[in-house]
């Protein structure tokens, strides 16, 4: 039985950077689970293992479009130093988790730290990044 779109699947993945680095993977938790098409997960990944069968192994690259997108710059902001916490040493590189007024958590990224303000970068870590993935299908169900 080949992968459709509709059908909800089991991937261990190992998903890596252009210098080998890894970024994420299944390894020691359990498989990703998701519904094939439903853009749950990254364009490339989602399209990738359509026609895959159980068991199957395939290595993928996927762009940066087919991915987190390109960096946009109007997500690279300026915030006055008092509006964040004042007991944490703030650095360039240093990941803050941020809530919208909505309660939802997201990363920011330090750009820069003056004594009046810090530049903080809301894209995705891996915006602009070509990433690479092992896949292997453990699990198909229609």
């Amino acid at each position: 039985m080949s992968i459709k779109k509709g059908d909800k699947i089991k991937v261990e993945y190992t998903g890596t950077l252009d210098d080998g680095k890894v970024f994420d993977t299944s390894e020691g938790k359990k498989p990703l689970e998701f519904e094939v098409g439903s853009a749950q997960i990254i364009k490339g990944f989602d399209e990738a293992v359509v026609g895959m069968k159980k068991g199957e192994k395939k290595e993928i690259t996927v762009k940066p479009e087919e991915a987190y997108g390109n960096p946009n710059m109007e997500l690279i902001k300026k915030v006055p130093r008092e509006q964040l916490p004042k007991d944490t040493e703030l650095k360039p590189g240093m990941v803050l988790l941020l809530k919208s007024h909505s309660g939802h958590q997201f990363p920011a990224t330090i750009i820069e730290v003056t004594d009046k303000e810090v530049t903080i970068d809301l894209n995705h870590p891996l915006a602009g990044k070509t990433i690479h993935f092992k896949l292997e299908i453990v699990d198909i169900s229609s």
